[in-house]
């Protein structure tokens, strides 16, 4: 099923805080997207019912295994194109903000094949 991009994006932003931090809460995404608290709890509530989150008793935000899935995949592509276009001479900072709009719209073969591409070809 294909979810829209900002909830990619939450969810990414939740994989990245979980490993950065351990544990999150609604207030760490809101701060790491710079995003109002009202606007990411509306976007922590669509994500726990369409199954990619859950929260604990203490507003912990767990992935569950959809949501980690998604996560896993948008961190892989933004990881891979913003270095692939650094490589290729690219700022740092144009290439993630590229990175983090192709990321979404790239199909799975295309990314796969992109990155079989770089990895054959790389020294």
């Amino acid at each position: 099923m294909k979810i829209q991009e900002s909830a990619e994006n939450y969810l990414e932003t939740i994989y990245m805080l979980q490993k950065r931090n351990g544990q999150v809460r609604s207030i760490d995404v809101a701060t790491e997207l710079s995003f109002s608290k009202p606007s990411i709890s509306v976007a922590i509530k669509n994500l726990r019912k369409g199954g990619y989150v859950e929260v604990d008793e203490l507003g912990h935000i767990l992935l569950c295994d959809k949501g980690r899935e998604i996560a896993e995949r948008m961190y892989e592509r933004h990881t891979f194109l913003s270095q692939w276009l650094m490589d290729l001479g690219v700022d740092p900072e144009t290439a993630v903000e590229d990175a983090c709009r192709m990321e979404h719209v790239i199909s799975n073969t295309s990314f796969e094949a992109l990155k079989a591409h770089v990895e054959s070809h790389s020294v």
